[in-house]
């Protein structure tokens, strides 16, 4: 039972007052002694406000980032403007061996008003594609995967993925990104396919790993003649 402060005092003062023995007279009220002292203990320290109910919470949240690991997330992200949350928490925890998510990332750098509008606007998803595929090998879908093997490192797995079959056509495991894994990845889907060459499609909304496919599969001359075959990098949101 919960008493409010005003009866909590009149339950102090009845006590003080009394002729009994502390024992008897709290067994007379009906109050355990141990809460009694509690109160007691509150009611010298800070007088009557103190008796009043205070809101339980935690004196500090159990899994909080530290104030000087959220100083260094926020010095990287100013350091490295250009990355998104998912790829700033990468390149933190790989540069210093400390796990972030990329929740916590964004929620510290929105605490800092770090996080900028979108500079386009984002449109509602339709139920279903404007242009379907028809048949395989008329669109394919490349993406990076990040992948973290304590004791060992990163690794990045490329995979091409068939729009039309939802068919994994080829993949590589990598432990870099650079430019042999994206053309190795794609030689393999050829090879698996039995297409001999594919267009690039520019996609206006990709970010850091679409400048690198755009320009080197244009380098090595990924052109289908009759353009029906289109590779299309997703990238990582």
């Amino acid at each position: 039972m919960r008493y409010p402060a005003s009866e909590k005092l009149e339950i102090i003062r009845l006590v003080e007052g009394s002729h009994f023995p502390t024992k008897r007279t709290l067994d007379k009220l009906g109050i355990p002694r141990t809460t009694f002292y509690r109160w007691y203990d509150r009611y010298l320290a800070g007088g009557p406000e103190a008796l009043e109910d205070r809101s339980p919470k935690p004196s500090r949240v159990w899994n909080r980032i530290p104030e000087p690991v959220r100083e260094k997330i926020k010095d990287l992200a100013l350091k490295e403007s250009d990355l998104s949350p998912r790829e700033l928490a990468v390149r933190f925890t790989d540069a210093e061996n400390y796990f972030v998510s990329e929740a916590s990332v964004y929620r510290i750098l929105k605490s800092y008003d770090l996080i900028t509008s979108p500079a386009y606007v984002v449109l509602s998803a339709a139920d279903e594609f404007r242009d379907k595929t028809t048949r395989q090998n008329q669109l394919w879908q490349t993406d990076f995967t990040y992948l973290k093997a304590f004791g060992w490192g990163w690794f990045y797995l490329s995979t091409i993925l068939d729009d039309y079959s939802r068919y994994i056509i080829a993949w590589k495991l990598c432990t870099t990104m650079k430019t042999e894994d994206v053309t190795d990845t794609l030689d393999l889907a050829l090879q698996a396919s039995g297409c001999d060459q594919a267009t690039v499609l520019n996609k206006p909304r990709l970010a850091q790993l679409s400048f690198l496919y755009r320009r080197h599969l244009k380098r090595n001359s990924y052109q289908r003649r009759d353009a029906t075959q289109v590779l299309e990098h997703l990238g990582n949101f």
